[in-house]
Parts: structure tokens; C-alpha cells; sequence
């Protein structure tokens, strides 16, 4: 076969889009949308852009240049694999994955359950969710099986559900913008859509998609690069349609019942609307939804984990661990680190977080350039990331001291000096001065300053 026919692509699209679509991509946008009310339009736009543009040229990008490791490379081997490392087990074992049932238990079971067999609940409940994930994951060739043909068209069901609903219902009078959103929605939507974090997890889904693709008979590589790109452009195209729903549903729960920015979050905004249209039933529904979701990503996760770590690490204290050891592996661990609760689990993962992305962001537009910057000035890639690592990290270690209790003062000094370090921006400065020093190293090195 030399290439896919458009039901086989039409099966893709949802294996990605299930693998992508979890719990924090059903409850950010309808905290966009309660937040920015009568201004939701141009906030939805911003977060769009960045929750679905980022991550699929990130699809794209990684596609077209061989794989993560080929573009992490560009930087330096050792670099390659300290990157993957650290975002396998961010977007894995150590933060996403634990989420996925600690979110999808908060949603489904914590309400009906009384808080005092509320640690009980959660134990049974995660033991049973990382067994039907285990299960699941065991193939990832056959994911799309599973995901594609089943579980990703019944929540893009679920969610249309919920939309027509409010179509139903009417918006009223839309809230005024607050918080946040008070001003500049725009931006703030932008800034607010690197909370989905899909950028890191598309450096490496492509792994599991391009085995799913094989397992169709493609054994051409440039024609696997091109259906996998294919499938993350209709991935792409699927986020924005649910997305901008999402929002919408966001602004009717806002005109229904004004939430509390502060300490409200998306799954607030969500179960005071179904609660409004639905009573009990509409609890019990979004609980669904958010199962579904979460062990789809849950499943998408530990295959992406384990088929990584098996293909870089052959051997280990002379043994040979097989795909099934590194999926049972980030599965129990995953299992144990759930039952810390979902705030603690946040609460850690956001600084860790914010310190990959901007990396990730740096890589994937460096390799979009590639042809006319990167390949003739190599030294861009090291410089940019170097710049860019230092300032990411050193924002990490900031944030990492409040999260527990302290502050280093004279580090926060310095990050306030960087421009547009208040919007979570302070990385773009030193990309820029990292471009030019890496243009000037490959001129430095070059006879005459001629370009190799």
C-alpha cells in the first residue's frame, strides 16, 4: 500500500486528536470563555493559537525532521537525550499521566462520594483506571482501535451534546470580561493555551502515530512523515472546532452563574452549567466526559512513555527491559503518585513546566527556519537553547522556591529586569540574543565570514 485511504486518515485524526484531548484541554476553555464573557471571541482566538497552532507545527516541525532526536541533535547528543528524558517523565509518569485519574476521579466519583471515604474512593478508583490504561496501552500499534474507531468519536459526541445544549439554552447577557480577561484577551488567551501543554507532548506522539501507520502497510518513510502530518493537521483542525465551542460553552456557564477567578477553575465552570441544564444527570454526564477524555491521554501517554524509553535504553544493569516492563513500570508509579491528590500534583508540575516549554517553542521554530537560518549558521541551535535554558530554568527554580514556602530574592530581581517577564515572556529576549551569537560564532569560525 502506498499510501492511506481517507477512512484509514479519518482513523488517525481521531487517535490523534484522543491522544492530544484530555482533561486540562476540556476544562481550560471554558474557563477562557467565563472569564473573557462578552469578549470571548478574540480570547478564544489567542488561546487557539497557541494550544493548536503551537503543538501541530510542533507535529510538523518534528515530522519533517526525522524525529525529535534529529532535531534535538542540532543542538548536541547529550542535549537530545537530557530533553526527551525530562519531557517523557514530565509529560508521563511524574505529573500528566497521575493527573489524568486524579482529574477524572474528582469530576466522575468525588462528588457522589462522602469525604470521609474520599481517599478509599480515590485508591479504587485509580487502581481500576491504570488497569483499563495497562490494557489498553499493551499494543500501541493497535491504539487506533481502540481510540480512533471508538473512544475519540463518542467524547467528540459527548461534547457536541453539551454544546447543542447550550445552543438550546442561549447566552442571555454575556458577563463582562474579569480577571484576567479584564483586558488584553487576546494575549492573555495566548498566554493561558500553553496550560494544555500539547506543545511537549507533540514532539513525541508522532512516535506513536507513525507506528500506527505502519501497521497499515506504509512502508515508505517519506509517505509515513506525510500521513502523519496529515493526521495532525486534521488533529489541528478538530481542537479549533472543539475549542472554540468550549469557549462558548465557558461563556453561557459565566452568564449563569459568575464564578470566582481566583479560585474557581475550568471543571467549576463546567459543572455549574450542567448542573443548571442537567441537575444530578449533568454532574454524572461531565463525569463522564472527563473519564473518556482522561483515559484516552492516560493510554496515548504510557504508550509513548514506554515505547521511548525501550527504544533508548536497550540495556540497563547489563538486563534488557522489554515494552511491557517500562509500561508496568510508569503505570504503578503513576498509580502511586495520583494518590497525592491533584492540587500537590500541580502545584509542582507548573514550574517544571514552564521551564520545557519555551524550550520546546525555540526548537520547533528553529527547525520551521531550518533552511535558511539553521543550516547555515549551525551554531543557532545551540546558542538559542543555551540563552533560552538558562533563563527558563532560573524562572523554575523561582517559582519552585514559592511553591514551597520561600523565595530567592535577588534571583526574582533579575528575572523582573528581563522585558515581558511579567506575561511569563522573559525567554524571548535571550532567544533573540542567542540567534545572533550563534550567527556570529559560524562567521567567527568561517574563513572570510563566507557561510559553509
Amino acid at each position: 500500500m502506498n499510501k492511506l485511504v481517507a477512512r484509514q486518515r479519518l482513523v488517525m485524526t481521531f487517535t490523534f486528536f484522543s491522544m492530544f484531548f484530555g482533561a486540562g484541554n476540556l476544562i481550560f476553555p471554558p474557563f477562557v470563555g467565563a472569564q473573557a464573557g462578552s469578549a470571548t471571541m478574540p480570547a478564544a482566538v489567542g488561546f487557539i493559537v497557541s494550544a493548536v497552532g503551537l503543538p501541530i507545527l510542533g507535529v510538523l516541525a518534528v515530522t519533517f525532521a526525522g524525529g525529535f532526536d534529529g532535531l534535538a541533535r542540532r543542538v548536541s547528543p547529550g542535549f537530545a537525550l537530557f530533553l526527551g528524558v525530562a519531557i517523557m517523565l514530565t509529560i508521563g509518569p511524574c505529573f500528566a499521566i497521575p493527573r489524568t485519574a486524579t482529574t477524572s476521579f474528582e469530576m466522575m466519583v468525588s462528588p457522589f462520594v462522602p469525604a470521609s471515604y474520599g481517599w478509599l474512593a480515590q485508591l479504587i478508583y485509580s487502581c481500576v483506571f491504570f488497569a483499563l490504561a495497562f490494557l489498553f496501552a499493551q499494543h500501541p500499534e493497535k491504539l487506533s482501535k481502540v481510540l480512533g474507531r471508538f473512544m475519540g468519536p463518542l467524547l467528540l459526541v459527548l461534547i457536541a451534546i453539551l454544546f447543542v445544549a447550550c445552543l438550546v439554552h442561549g447566552i442571555g447577557t454575556p458577563a463582562k470580561p474579569m480577571g484576567d480577561y479584564f483586558a488584553n484577551q487576546v494575549t492573555r488567551g495566548f498566554l493561558d493555551g500553553y496550560q494544555t501543554m500539547d506543545l511537549l507532548a507533540a514532539l513525541y506522539f508522532g512516535i506513536v502515530i507513525s507506528a500506527n501507520i505502519r501497521a497499515q502497510h506504509i512502508d515508505d518513510e517519506i509517505q509515513v512523515q506525510k500521513e502523519t502530518a496529515y493526521a495532525g493537521l486534521g488533529t489541528g483542525v478538530l481542537l479549533i472546532v472543539i475549542y472554540g465551542a468550549l469557549s462558548y460553552v465557558g461563556a453561557v456557564s459565566g452568564a449563569i452563574s459568575a464564578i470566582d477567578p481566583a479560585k474557581d477553575t475550568g471543571a467549576t465552570v463546567l459543572t455549574n452549567l450542567t448542573s443548571s441544564l442537567f441537575g444530578t444527570f449533568g454532574t454524572a454526564f461531565l463525569g463522564i466526559v472527563f473519564v473518556i477524555a482522561c483515559l484516552n491521554v492516560c493510554t496515548g501517554l504510557i504508550c509513548t512513555c514506554a515505547t521511548y524509553f525501550h527504544a533508548r535504553f536497550r540495556s540497563i544493569a547489563g538486563r534488557t527491559p522489554s515494552y511491557r516492563t517500562w509500561q508496568v513500570i510508569f503505570t504503578v508509579f503513576s498509580f502511586i503518585v495520583s494518590n497525592a491528590g491533584l492540587s500537590a500534583i500541580i502545584k509542582v508540575s507548573v514550574p517544571v513546566l514552564s521551564a520545557l516549554y519555551p524550550i520546546a517553542i525555540v526548537l520547533v521554530l528553529l527547525a520551521l527556519t531550518h533552511t535558511m537560518l539553521g543550516a547555515r549558521f549551525p551554531r543557532v541551535y545551540f546558542w538559542t537553547v543555551l540563552m533560552v535554558a538558562v533563563t527558563s530554568f532560573a524562572t523554575c527554580v523561582s517559582s519552585l522556591a514559592v511553591v514551597f514556602g520561600g523565595d530567592i530574592a535577588w534571583l526574582d530581581a533579575a528575572l523582573a529586569a528581563l522585558p515581558l517577564q511579567q506575561y511569563q515572556l522573559g525567554w524571548i529576549l535571550p532567544a533573540v540574543i542567542g540567534v545572533i551569537a550563534g550567527i556570529v560564532d559560524k562567521r567567527r569560525v568561517t574563513p572570510a565570514g563566507r557561510d559553509l
